[in-house]
């Protein structure tokens, strides 16, 4: 398909994307209190260095489920000297193409707690999971520069995030076979457990485990003819997902690649000095410099970088295509490494989306090409 028939496609399935219209965010990293009216144009934030122009975009992060931009720990979040029975929070109102959404969220304020309270029109929403179900976010920071040098498992991350935008539920079954796997190696460590209780584990990792893995693949099945074509001065990208439980999959029903695991994890106890047992936990995305023919971990900082925000962009095309409009995107820093032209087509890209797109740099001078088509807001130190 032609990068110009997708455009059409994308033009054709058009809604109104999500706009954060107001924000306040208080008690939160540096700011104590911070309110933004905003229209639905790019909002570029600038500032020095310590300003809180990144600690903005994270509080925008979790709007969506999940542990925000940075995966902090939420006690960490608090503004410092933290004020006792006083957590931090986001609220937002929100331009969705469902009409406009008030969302508010917050660490619950009794001491060192790790529970995240979520409202949805004033009301108590009953977990995070609602928010998936209002906002798709997405976002691109510094740290993610070295995502094709650092381990599989902030590859899956990356993954999963992408998938989430279009399956809030997925982030929940990721957490469940992350968090079964956990009490299962505890109760293989210490020697307890009997054999229904590890059955009954083994069957809620096998489960979720298969459901995992299928969704992490079709995402990248329908992302993968996207991210081929590139996008502007941005090189194609070619995905795929190494994962022995997927292989399985191409060749067999899911409910027969369930007993597949459930065999494997069962073996495992009897024979732990075995051969690990394949599961979502294993999986690695790879990701090749489709111009250059070479792996992204073998490309130079600056192709890596431009690999990135490929597949980002077409995420973001993917999205307009199969659910009206691109996500919220909240892009940290991302001019200030990238040369004048590819700096010039990525604002123009981001000047054509159909939602909102943040940004972030020290330089107001770096977003000159975006001046008559962004907001501008200046955070101070």
């Amino acid at each position: 398909m032609t990068g110009t028939g997708i455009a059409e496609r994308v033009s054709a399935h058009r809604e109104a994307g999500p706009a954060v219209r107001r924000l306040v965010v208080t008690e939160f990293r540096n700011h104590e209190h911070l309110g933004l009216d905003l229209d639905r144009s790019p909002v570029v934030l600038t500032g020095p260095n310590g300003a809180g122009k990144t600690n903005v975009l994270e509080a925008l992060s979790f709007l969506a489920p999940g542990r925000g931009l940075r995966r902090a720990r939420l006690v960490e979040i608090d503004r410092m000297p933290a004020r006792a029975g006083v957590g931090w929070a986001v609220s937002a109102r929100v331009e969705t193409a469902a009409g406009p959404v008030s969302i508010g969220t917050g660490r619950d304020p009794q001491e060192n707690s790790e529970r995240r309270l979520v409202r949805v029109d004033g009301r108590p929403a009953r977990s995070q999971g609602a928010l998936g179900d209002i906002l798709a976010v997405s976002w691109l920071v510094p740290q993610m520069d070295r995502l094709f040098l650092d381990t599989a498992g902030d590859r899956r991350r990356f993954l999963d995030r992408l998938v989430q935008c279009f399956d809030p539920v997925h982030a929940a079954r990721v957490n469940r076979f992350r968090h079964t796997a956990r009490e299962r190696g505890r109760l293989l460590r210490q020697g307890q457990g009997d054999s229904a209780w590890f059955a009954a584990l083994e069957d809620r990792m096998a489960t979720a485990g298969v459901a995992v893995v299928a969704a992490r693949h079709e995402l990248v099945q329908r992302l993968r003819p996207l991210a081929s074509e590139g996008t502007g001065p941005f090189p194609g990208a070619g995905l795929m997902v190494a994962c022995q439980v997927q292989d399985w999959l191409e060749a067999e029903p899911a409910l027969a690649v369930e007993d597949r695991l459930r065999d494997a994890l069962q073996a495992e106890r009897r024979y732990p000095a075995g051969q690990p047992v394949p599961g979502p936990h294993r999986g690695d995305l790879e990701v090749r410099h489709l111009c250059r023919n070479m792996p992204a971990r073998q490309c130079s900082t600056g192709e890596q970088k431009a690999l990135l925000i490929a597949i980002v962009l077409a995420h973001a095309r993917l999205h307009a295509l199969r659910c009206g409009a691109p996500p919220l995107m909240l892009l940290d820093d991302v001019a200030s490494h990238l040369d004048r032209a590819r700096r010039s087509a990525l604002f123009g890209i981001l000047a054509g989306f159909d939602s909102q797109v943040w940004l972030t740099g020290t330089d107001a001078a770096l977003f000159s090409d975006l001046r008559d088509q962004a907001q501008f807001h200046e955070l101070e130190a």
